[in-house]
């Protein structure tokens, strides 16, 4: 049996957060599996990602959290045009 240094990406509404954990690989037909203490540890990120509970997720790995940006261009067929406020904030 060994082991394998992984980053899983959890993913729950806005959040988004990247946990090591270490697959354990051996030759039977279930590997590479997560030991039990990764799996709650994944468990437990995706709950406090869900309560909006960051500074628990930042105990476990890096997260992130993503907004909305405001677009001002306009995409049609494979041509995009960018209104001229936003060419004014470029500038």
């Amino acid at each position: 049996m060994r082991t394998q240094k992984r980053t899983k990406l959890i993913h729950e509404g806005r959040y988004l957060a990247e946990v090591d954990v270490e697959l354990v690989i051996t030759e039977d037909e279930w590997s590479p599996y997560l030991s039990v203490s990764d799996a709650y540890k994944l468990d437990d990120v995706r709950a406090t990602l869900k309560q909006g509970d960051t500074a628990t997720a930042a105990r476990y790995g890096r997260f992130f959290r993503s907004r909305r940006l405001p677009c001002d261009s306009h995409i049609e067929g494979n041509k995009m045009t960018i209104s001229p406020a936003a060419r004014l904030r470029e500038s």
